[in-house]
């Protein structure tokens, strides 16, 4: 809309205009000062004038809505409140310095994701390295021994460990940052056509500093370098990119450098001259196409024609001005006001003409250019649209980069800069745009672009100042691609850093995994110990020289300190060198290369692979594999994660009818709880259903010939509905099904997407597939939308075609819970269009009509709700014109603001959504995803808890929650609704339902509760909604609500918002102290997936916002059973036990040195040779452990799932135990005395003498004894530990023993080894050397066979019964299924092996018809005769008590004609479910039959909150 001064007869004032005092410049040196004070000052009479103009009542306003001050005045704040960018307008003196630059300085477009550059790696690098606490130690432990005063024999080789582990470190930062870097510069290179030649006044050139010139020259010659090299590759190899290669996401990468390929586009346009190209109103050139001269346009077969090549009669402008547009009878409508919206041209502007379009680098782009987009390039910067090569200015872009959103969305171009086609059409331009700061929000923009309106017939005429407001719809945003639009001309406004893509990326919070948290406190308590070992060392020594009378005195020269309180302090960090492998420095590395490769693991089952969409399980997060074994709590939304988000339009109530035949899922639950045989039944109704499809079909046809009906992809069976379309119940009700339609065929923002052929083919392009549902069943019913035309919709209504201007589009949001559309029909008149929840409509009602049409509906919209079907109300209203003239200048007022345009937004729309009609409601069927019960199932066994936290009504939720297993009929169903929104009344509902089970909500029993990590008996479960959800969250309720939740079995949270599912979780994560996961595949998703200890996306239909939010990413819920069942247990199993054998290992090796201590008063002196320190924990020890985390196995994965069972050792957390540890640590400490005394006693007598009369029993060659025997030990003791035993790990373990006799032996074969030359053919010759270590082995190891026996024999744990089990065979038939389907569960198609049939049928693009479609019903179910014995509940398990009907009395007929599926389920309702609602108003049809218009101008504003199905 455009804004420009009313006339004075006008209800709405002019703007006020005031004098811009606060900007004119001071200079001196402290000028930002002064200027900072200035504006603080200007803000504070900003706010005061604002009050003023408030009070004075010449401001037009609708419910606080004011007009937008003037634009100088918003400039004049802090730029962070926004920017003001001029185009071929001088910059006024205010933003310019004093060097006459601008003030304001922009990012440039130039990104960077990579950390480092070539010649910041090396120290950037080793930066990040050493803010690890353990690098540091390491490091002055070397820094330490370069001073030969604490005994360091050999200091540079002390630092080859830390070198090592530095420089894999780096390299693996270097890999991943080098294909970040090659990203950053492809994108960074990518052409667009920027215009040059002119003079943008925004942005000054930049000085290129010497730095910067450097830094640019290593670079060239690296990527040059690097460039040969990957060419002379690629010759070598021709092989495609696997899908491994193509699916495979980084850790965190940028957002932004996932673009799709660019290369064939650039290189078929790198032809083209660099000297510009002159921008013309003709088609661009496209890839692989010659230029297309003239007016030709794209041939039909080249792309799918749009609404937008539409062709049809153009609305045309009448001689006094108004718009006109053809109606249905080919008559001139009614004339309506014509809107003006001007031109940012200005038409006696004189230009040089010079201007031109060049193909110039994205990074060369800057804020305030001109940039042409050709089809499918990409936008190289957020970009608003002033024409487009569409002459309605509309353009399709392509999000998928951004959100991973597939379908298409339209953008408009400004009205005021349609005209634009040509480069000196830019220079001609004359506007400034007034832009709202950088934000996050992808769906939100605020600007206005501004502009004098010159008079193209006086010159000399001063001009008129005009307004556009720009919103999200009128912005490209960096990193979508344009479709099927031949050329865009736009402005740039954010560039780089500041763009939205740039702004999103990277918005996961870093997680920590438990156990990471843990190993924290492990490893200071080895400080702790190593620190005492060091303080006894260094008051030995420092007392033993204290003492004269020793024979010290004789045989020593005197101590290095010269004093014994000295010479203490230096044997203490001399002892710091020697026990160094105390702390276990290379644990963290080791747990670094575990994690990777788990990730590698999950990553490549091809079990979690969706072939559907090609998209693996996808790590995001390496860190947290751990976590995934510990999950006690699942957070599930229902829409799109539980169900396929893949809408069907099923029935719909019209005036006060049903229509529709379905046999829903929750349908067939409901049926087999009554103790009906569903296969029959089912087979019934879809035989009835079958034969209504094809009645329905012949009348469609009867009455119109419809090219765009195909039979396949009908899913509203109503051959009633037809008859009534024809008029055989009355005029009255064909008129009520033909203004339904109509609504559903006006109401909506989709894209109309024509695909030629024979009959031809229309698909509709949503944000929502609800709403494409609902354009799709108006198609097949004879009311198609063709497309748009300028500010209109092309419908073919019963085969006639008529056009309808848009007038207005107030879309949905999620506080709205509603949509509506302004619609000025044919005849003249304007018509509101609206549908949303059902409680919100009904607020928005005319009070006092329609009361029996209002509670039928209800009634109806509840029996959908029960069958599962997610229901919409559709209403309307009839605007008069003097009305909708005054309410259409509050809303361009509204949309011209940028400050709080939203809520002045939001203000306007509530303000004319009011005194509706209802027309009926829609009732769409979302099916559960394949395997979805097994799956809830199979994780219930497994002891962890699904919630289920949705925005969906109550009774939708309650029958998806019986259709996956989450509900059955023997629990009581606590329906937790608070009506008079009192927390005192909430307070008493917990404690009355707290009493049940014996609590009062007490810290002591929250303290009992949070060490009771069994599932609770499924007895209960609890239905709470989102209006009581906000009361029970409070502080003085959480926590007897959550205690009330923990004896539960499910819990169901419906219309909750984001926020809410995010407190949820917070609450159980942070009350219970537990593992909580959260899954979900929408935006609305993302709050709880980061507030959960592990997220998890689902790639589905509403975008990837939940995927790029998560840790884990998969492409259908049941494969979480997989992911959390199979990998999170071996992940967490594995690095519990290389945890725990780290620790031991280096407990043997440094106690072994202490005890040698003893003998030599703690000097200090090595046992072993240094090397041998150095390589204890790099090579003699570290790949047995490192490979037990990666490859070690308890069960198969089929064992797993058999039994899953076994997961609850991590719920409990046993597998990582503080017991464990210091089991670990008191095992290495016995096993130290053993190893070192064997060695000790050998040589004690002193008798030793070898063959050839030489010793051997100085202290290096004691260590060989010593040292291999540890070796051998730590090694075989690892291997112990393990439960697969296969060749590659057994090949590892002998690997490291024998590396020490290897490495013994070349090092010792040199004459640099000094006294340890020779050593070892000395001892390796001796008998005595291979019997002592025989023994230590089997001594030390003994103790923990025996154990471990013992525990295995008498003690058994269940893996140990299991694993006998499977050596046994009983698990042998699990080797006839490649994916293991769990034994007991019925063979459903909700199983994944057989729904492959119909996966078939799907990719060949024919849909099952409704008699055809398999059915999934609940693994487990029970029948008629179950029953609680605790309470008079329903066979549903819900607390209806009320009988509205007598089981006995007959069924009702609906009407005079039969209604087979509206009967068959009302007759269902009346029997099993007696109506809590007509006493309690919990359910639609009776809380809705008595709500009156909240929203009316008479009624007291009462608000009701709901969700809405439009998500």
């Amino acid at each position: 809309m455009v804004i420009k001064s009313h006339d004075d007869g006008s209800n709405v004032s002019n703007p006020t205009k005031r004098i811009r005092w606060a900007t004119q410049r001071v200079t001196g040196p402290n000028e930002r000062h002064i200027r900072q004070s200035i504006r603080d000052r200007f803000q504070h009479r900003k706010a005061g004038s604002t009050e003023k103009k408030r009070q004075s009542g010449d401001t037009p306003h609708l419910d606080g809505i004011e007009e937008e001050p003037e634009a100088s005045e918003a400039n004049d704040g802090h730029e962070s409140s926004g920017r003001r960018i001029y185009f071929n307008i001088p910059l006024p003196d205010s933003a310019k310095d004093s060097d006459g630059h601008p003030v304001a300085h922009y990012e440039r477009n130039k990104i960077r994701t990579a950390k480092y550059t070539p010649l910041s790696f090396v120290p950037k690098n080793l930066w990040f390295q050493f803010h690890n606490i353990a690098n540091i130690y390491f490091l002055f432990i070397i820094l330490l021994g370069i001073y030969w005063i604490f005994g360091n024999p050999d200091p540079a080789l002390s630092s080859v460990p830390l070198i090592v582990i530095l420089f894999l470190t780096a390299v693996k930062d270097g890999i991943e940052d080098w294909r970040r870097t090659v990203l950053d510069n492809e994108l960074n290179n990518a052409p667009a056509h920027r215009l040059v030649d002119w003079n943008n006044v925004n942005t000054s050139e930049d000085s290129i500093s010497l730095w910067r010139r450097t830094k640019k020259a290593v670079t060239h010659t690296i990527l040059s370098t690097y460039r040969i090299w990957t060419a002379k590759r690629k010759n070598k190899s021709t092989g495609g990119k696997s899908y491994t290669q193509r699916a495979l996401d980084e850790s965190r990468p940028s957002t932004d450098t996932r673009q799709s390929q660019r290369a064939s586009v650039f290189s078929i346009r790198s032809g083209a001259s660099e000297d510009g190209i002159q921008m013309t109103p003709l088609p661009s050139p496209q890839p692989d196409r010659r230029h297309i001269s003239g007016n030709d346009r794209l041939a039909v077969n080249d792309r799918p024609t749009t609404s937008f090549s539409f062709e049809r009669e153009e609305t045309s402008r009448s001689a006094n001005g108004h718009l006109s547009a053809p109606n249905g009878n080919g008559k001139e409508s009614a004339q309506a006001p014509a809107k003006f919206y001007g031109s940012i041209m200005d038409p006696f502007k004189e230009v040089p003409g010079k201007a031109h379009f060049k193909q110039n680098p994205w990074k060369s782009v800057q804020v305030g250019d001109f940039v042409r987009i050709y089809n499918d390039d990409q936008i190289p910067a957020d970009v608003v649209v002033l024409s487009t090569s569409d002459p309605d200015g509309q353009c399709y872009v392509e999000t998928k980069n951004l959100d991973g959103e597939t379908n298409l969305k339209v953008r408009q171009a400004l009205h005021c800069g349609r005209k634009m086609k040509h480069s000196k059409d830019c220079e001609r331009a004359s506007f400034v745009i007034e832009s709202g700061p950088p934000n996050v929000n992808l769906y939100q923009y605020s600007g206005v672009a501004r502009w004098t309106q010159r008079d193209a017939q006086k010159r000399e005429s001063p001009g008129t100042e005009m307004a556009e407001p720009i919103s999200i719809n009128n912005l490209l945003l960096r990193g979508c691609s344009l479709r099927n639009t031949t050329w865009v001309l736009g402005v740039v406004v954010y560039t780089g850093r500041e763009t939205k893509i740039m702004l999103n990326s990277g918005i996961t919070p870093s997680k920590r995994s438990r156990i990471a948290r843990d190993l924290n406190w492990y490893v200071s308590y080895n400080f702790v110990v190593l620190f005492f070992m060091c303080l006894v060392s260094g008051i030995v020594q420092g007392v033993t020289w204290a003492n004269s009378r020793t024979s010290s005195d004789f045989f020593e020269f005197g101590s290095i300190g010269g004093k014994p309180p000295l010479s203490g302090f230096i044997t203490f960090w001399a002892a710091v060198i020697l026990f160094q492998n105390l702390v276990p420095i290379s644990l963290y590395i080791s747990l670094e290369i575990i994690r990777t490769a788990q990730a590698f693991f999950i990553y490549s089952d091809t079990f979690m692979y969706h072939d559907k969409i090609d998209y693996p399980c996808t790590p995001k997060s390496w860190n947290i594999s751990d976590d995934v074994g510990q999950i006690e709590y699942i957070f599930s939304d229902k829409t799109g994660t539980l169900t396929q988000n893949v809408m069907e339009f099923k029935k719909c109530t019209i005036n006060g009818v049903p229509y529709g035949e379905a046999y829903t899922e929750a349908q067939a639950g409901m049926q087999r709880r009554q103790g009906i045989d569903i296969e029959a039944e089912g087979a019934k109704v879809h035989k009835q259903i079958a034969e209504d499809r094809v009645r329905m079909l012949q009348d469609l046809r009867k009455m119109h010939a419809n090219p765009y009906l195909h039979d396949d992809e009908l899913t509203f069976v109503a051959p009633d509905f037809v008859t009534d379309l024809g008029g055989s119940s009355g005029a009255e009700q064909q008129s009520a099904n033909e203004d339904f339609m109509l609504a559903l065929a006006l109401c909506h923002t989709v894209i109309t997407e024509r695909t030629p052929g024979d009959p031809p083919k229309l698909e509709f392009k949503a944000q929502s597939p609800d709403e494409a549902a609902l354009v799709a069943t108006a198609r097949d019913c004879g009311f198609t939308v063709m497309g748009r035309s300028n500010d209109g919709i092309i419908l073919n209504v019963l085969g006639q075609e008529r056009e309808f201007t848009v007038l207005n589009t107030l879309e949905f949001n999620s506080s709205r819970k509603r949509m509506s559309a302004i619609i000025r029909m044919p005849s003249g008149k304007i018509v509101l269009y609206c549908k949303g929840a059902d409680s919100v409509i009904y607020s928005r009602l005319r009070p006092r009509e329609q009361s029996q049409l209002r509670r039928l509906t209800g009634e109806h919209l509840e029996m959908f709700a029960r069958e599962g079907l997610r229901t919409l109300c559709i209403a309307c209203r009839e605007l008069g014109e003097e009305e909708y003239q005054i309410w259409n200048k509050e809303h361009d007022l509204a949309a011209a603001a940028i400050a709080d345009r939203e809520d002045k937004l939001e203000a306007v729309s509530d303000a004319i959504e009011r005194e509706l009609t209802l027309l009926g409601g829609t009732a769409i069927e979302d099916r559960l995803q394949d395997g979805v019960p097994d799956a809830i199932a199979l994780l219930g066994d497994a002891g962890i808890k699904l919630w289920v936290l949705t925005g969906d009504k109550v009774e939708t939720a309650i029958n998806i929650g019986f259709s996956c297993n989450l509900l059955n009929n023997d629990m009581d169903l606590i329906v937790f609704k608070i009506e008079d929104e009192n927390i005192d009344t909430a307070e008493l509902e917990l404690d009355k339902h707290l009493e049940t089970f014996g609590l009062k909500g007490t810290d002591e029993e929250l303290q009992a509760a949070r060490k009771d990590h069994r599932a609770p008996s499924p007895t209960h479960a609890i239905v709470i909604d989102g209006d009581s959800l906000k009361l029970v969250l409070e502080d003085q309720l959480r926590q007897k609500f959550l205690l009330l939740c923990k004896q539960c079995k499910s819990v169901l949270c419906c219309r909750v918002s984001p926020s809410q599912k995010a407190a949820v979780v917070r609450m159980v994560k942070n009350g219970l102290d537990v593992m909580t996961l959260s899954i979900g595949d929408g935006a609305n998703d993302v709050a709880m997936i980061q507030e959960a200890d592990v997220g998890v996306g689902i790639a589905g239909e509403e975008g990837r916002q939940a995927v790029m939010s998560s840790d884990y990413a998969i492409g259908q819920f049941r494969f979480l059973q997989r992911l959390i069942l199979v990998h999170g247990r071996w992940s967490y199993r594995r690095l519990a036990e290389t945890i725990a054998n780290f620790f031991y290992k280096n407990m043997v090796w440094t106690f072994a040195l202490f005890w040698y201590q003893i003998y030599n008063n703690f000097d200090t002196t090595y046992l072993v040779d240094y090397t041998y320190i150095l390589l204890f924990n790099l090579a003699f020890s570290s790949l047995p452990v490192i490979f037990l985390g990666i490859l070690d196995q308890d069960v198969s994965d089929k064992v797993s799932l058999a039994v899953p069972q076994l997961y609850r050792r991590g719920i409990e957390r046993k597998e990582w135990t503080s017991v464990k540890f210091w089991t670990y640590m008191l095992d290495g400490i016995y096993q130290s005395v053993i190893c070192y005394y064997m060695g000790h006693l050998l040589f004690a007598r002193a008798t030793f003498v070898t063959q050839n009369g030489l010793n051997i029993d100085d202290r290096r060659r004691i260590g060989v004894y010593i040292g291999c025997a540890a070796i051998v030990v730590v090694n075989a003791y690892v291997l112990i530990n393990a439960y697969r035993w296969d060749w590659l790990f057994l090949l590892l373990v002998a690997f490291s023993i024998l590396l020490i006799w290897f490495w013994t032996g070349v090092y010792t074969a040199f004459t640099s080894s000094a006294q340890f030359y020779k050593a070892a053919p000395q001892v390796f010759g001796q008998l005595s050397f291979w019997a002592m270590v025989l023994l230590t082995t089997a001594i030390c190891l003994l103790p923990r066979f025996a154990a471990k026996a013992f525990q295995k024999l008498y003690r058994p744990r269940d893996i140990d019964i299991i694993r006998e089990q499977v050596a046994q065979g009983k698990f042998r038939h699990l080797d006839q299924y490649e994916a293991y389907v769990p034994p007991g569960k019925l063979p459903s198609a909700a199983s994944s092996e057989l729904s492959e049939p119909s996966k078939s049928n799907q990719r060949n693009g024919k849909p099952l018809a409704e008699d055809e479609r398999p059915m999934y019903p609940p693994s487990v179910a029970n029948t008629g005769t179950t029953h609680n014995a605790r309470s008079q509940n329903g066979s549903d398990g819900t607390d209806y008590t009320a009988q509205r009907f007598s089981l006995d009395q007959p069924p009702r007929p609906s009407f005079d004609r039969p209604r087979p599926s509206f009967d068959r389920m009302r007759d269902s309702m009346d029997r099993i479910r007696p109506s809590f609602e007509a006493s309690n108003d919990f359910t639609s049809a009776a809380l809705l039959t008595r709500l009156e218009s909240s929203h009316s101008a008479t009624a007291t504003r009462r608000t009701l909150h709901g969700t809405s199905s439009l998500r």
